[in-house]
């Protein structure tokens, strides 16, 4: 069976995900008996994720012409003769219509009927809420036959997800049972070996030095000393790497090259949150960096000249300041005084954002700059988060694993009350769901 992309606009694209058979046609009888029998409406509906029905009686709304659906035959019919493409054309217009999302243009979506009677569309990426043209003869036919509701669709999903969490923490759970074992046998065995490393390792009790208590240093001299045990070469290599000035030596060199970082790591995020406020609120970075509005108002000139992504970057690359600030610098400046509309800026300068995050991390860089963006209260960027995430992920600008790991860090942290998350949360179902569905079949 041939098939093709669902939607006009996603004709050219080999990789789209959402796909429906060519429509094949057959006409019938003669004279004013004559009919066009859509054979495969069946399996375009259901690719479509609509009644049959409702594609059917389109057809006779548009074309003035009495349709029918046979729910026990499955046939479609149109009285009189209708070309393929004809027809093709106004499927066009009924995805269009009702299967498309009005935000993102994805097809996966729900009709929803409200209280007052009026139709909408319910994105399953974005979770944009499409109202549909009541004036539409159609309209009045989905009303009258509501779709079916599916139940047990989100239970089955929530269960699934549930049992992979339940997986991945048994996994790590076993895991962590395996680092204690050996962790057990490692110290088992050191101990055993010889003497004058319980008496070293004793003398540093007794001195009550912070640096006994680093649990990298003992794992990792651990490893150092295991190595020889297996030469059968204790006696020189035990000696050697157990000697009180030797065990300093290798802390010290230790604590500079492991605890050190562990250490700046730990107070990094703090001192940057300090920084940034501190330069937006007219200070400035300790050295040589540049103040936060002095790095926007850059961004902004050179936009405005007109300069292509890749020399804007090698500019901003230059200038004296950490990267999350140039990042974040990036995204005000090319989305400066835009109140409305920020998903369709977000797809017009893709190709700046491309360029910016070609480097290994710079995608989480760029999710926390839209995070802080969209946050500020005089921007309604927060309502088109989805959107925005959704236009970035299908430019191949933003992977689905940075995201997915943005939000969940998101979730844990201190501001996990935002609106920011509850906004992102169905573009976030909606990539879990679409992998898990990818994964069975």
């Amino acid at each position: 069976m041939a098939l093709q992309n669902i939607g006009a606009a996603n004709s050219d694209d080999a990789f789209y995900r959402y796909k429906m058979p060519k429509m094949i046609t057959k006409i019938e009888g003669r004279g004013n008996g004559i009919k066009t029998n859509v054979v495969n409406m069946v399996d375009i509906a259901k690719a479509l994720a609509r009644p049959a029905s409702y594609t059917t009686k389109y057809f006779g709304c548009e074309l003035g012409a009495q349709s029918k659906f046979d729910e026990k035959t499955g046939t479609s019919h149109v009285n009189g003769a209708h070309d393929t493409t004809k027809l093709a054309g106004l499927l066009e217009n009924f995805i269009k219509k009702y299967v498309q999302c009005y935000g993102c243009g994805n097809p996966e979506t729900e009709i929803i009927i409200t209280k007052n009677q009026m139709i909408q569309l319910k994105c399953a990426a974005c979770g944009f809420v499409s109202d549909v043209d009541m004036r539409d003869k159609l309209t009045t036919f989905i009303i009258k036959n509501p779709p079916e509701v599916k139940k047990g669709s989100k239970d089955k999903k929530a269960m699934r997800r549930a049992e992979k969490e339940r997986q991945k923490e048994g996994e790590l759970a076993d895991e962590e049972q395996k680092k204690v074992k050996k962790e057990v046998k490692k110290k088992g065995s050191s101990s055993s070996k010889d003497g004058t490393a319980k008496s070293t390792s004793s003398k540093k009790k007794a001195s009550g030095s912070d640096e006994d208590h680093t649990s990298p240093t003992h794992s990792q001299i651990d490893e150092k000393e295991e190595a020889p045990d297996e030469d059968d070469d204790d006696d020189v290599q035990w000696l050697t790497d157990t000697s009180l000035d030797a065990a300093r030596q290798r802390i010290q060199e230790q604590l500079s090259a492991v605890t050190a970082d562990m250490v700046m790591l730990s107070t990094d995020e703090p001192e940057k949150k300090k920084k940034t406020i501190s330069n937006r609120n007219g200070g400035s970075h300790n050295g040589n960096s540049m103040h936060y509005g002095t790095l926007v108002g850059e961004v902004k000139a050179n936009f405005k000249k007109g300069v292509g992504a890749n020399e804007l970057l090698s500019h901003l690359a230059a200038l004296p300041a950490p990267a999350q600030e140039k990042m974040s610098a990036l995204v005000e400046a090319l989305f400066d005084g835009i109140d409305k509309g920020f998903a369709k800026e977000a797809d017009k300068k893709k190709n700046y954002f491309a360029a910016a995050v070609a480097e290994e991390g710079s995608q989480l860089l760029l999710l926390h700059a839209i995070e802080e963006f969209s946050c500020k209260s005089t921007s309604n960027a927060l309502k088109e988060v989805a959107l925005v995430l959704k236009t970035f992920y299908d430019a191949d600008v933003l992977e689905e694993e940075h995201i997915v790991q943005w939000y969940q860090k998101g979730l844990k942290g201190n501001n996990k009350n935002s609106k920011i998350w509850k906004n992102a949360q169905p573009f976030i179902d909606w990539l879990q769901s679409a992998e898990s569905e990818t994964e069975e079949e």
